[in-house]
């Protein structure tokens, strides 16, 4: 069994919300991540959605403030929500900007110096932290499904197109949708990838569904008052990638929703019932 040393477990919507610590091997370093387990897991294993949080965020962030509990709960979902980078690397510069580095890992796997040790979060999340929820927690790891929100709607997606077929459900709220085209992933990608940009594309939804990669139907909901709807996140490009594709997406756009956690919380209904109706089957 997986050493996963439990931070602290609260009573939430007739389940537990717990918080967990584990060493990992893939980034070098003790790892966090939440895992909010339903009522029905107490009587058996239950499907799981992966949460994938935003700049600045950690393990704690989507769980706190989404309010996706209560609709887990009635649907019997497991919720994980993994923190969004390695801490406490010894890398001074890792902690100079609030958009690079430390809480922005941007589930990628780093290839250049001096993040290629330490900043693994695809082969965390992808190789390492299925297994360890297996060995502790009432997960069932053939029905799985993830979502993100902004850098994790990015993950969330090009997750889901790197691993085909791992995911059953696929949805996101105001992701970046072709980070090698704008500023927060062409900062993100140069620092952690080098300047060749043919690897930023392998981590580009949009150049992936160009390139042939496809989803199991996706859900993106985005605000119109979002402050960096047209600088950094382009759900117009995803919308192109995926009509001229044939990927199957429903972009909903709302007047007078912002960025944040609001909006969020606002949809997120509709984003867990859009996985149950994949998962729990």
């Amino acid at each position: 069994m997986a050493d996963v040393r439990t931070l602290e477990e609260h009573g939430c919507f007739g389940g537990v919300q717990g918080f967990h610590e584990h060493d990992s091997r893939e980034v070098g370093l003790p790892m966090r991540f939440g895992v909010y387990l339903p009522p029905q897991a107490a009587s058996g294993t239950c499907p799981v959605l992966f949460c994938l949080a935003g700049l600045t965020c950690n393990e704690q962030t989507f769980a706190i403030k989404s309010g996706a509990q209560q609709h887990a709960a009635r649907y019997g979902l497991v919720l994980v929500t993994p923190d969004t980078s390695p801490r406490n690397t010894g890398i001074a510069q890792a902690d100079a900007d609030w958009d690079f580095g430390t809480g922005a890992g941007f589930y990628l796997d780093a290839t250049s110096q001096p993040y290629a040790r330490h900043w693994r979060m695809e082969s965390w999340l992808m190789k390492e932290l299925p297994g360890v929820l297996a060995s502790r927690f009432a997960v069932d790891g053939d029905r799985t499904g993830i979502l993100g929100h902004s850098m994790g709607g990015h993950g969330a997606l090009t997750l889901a197109l790197r691993n085909a077929r791992r995911f059953r459900s696929v949805s996101a709220f105001a992701p970046i949708s072709s980070p090698s085209e704008v500023p927060w992933g062409q900062k993100a990608f140069g620092g952690y990838l080098g300047e060749d940009r043919a690897a930023w594309k392998e981590h580009d939804a949009v150049a992936l569904i160009e390139r042939g990669g496809r989803l199991p139907a996706l859900l993106v909901d985005q605000g119109l008052a979002d402050q960096y709807l047209d600088s950094q996140l382009r759900p117009d490009r995803l919308e192109q990638a995926c009509r001229s594709g044939g990927q199957r997406l429903t972009l909903r756009r709302h007047q007078g929703y912002d960025h944040g956690y609001f909006f969020i919380a606002s949809f997120i209904a509709d984003h867990l019932a859009h996985h149950a109706a994949e998962l729990c089957v």
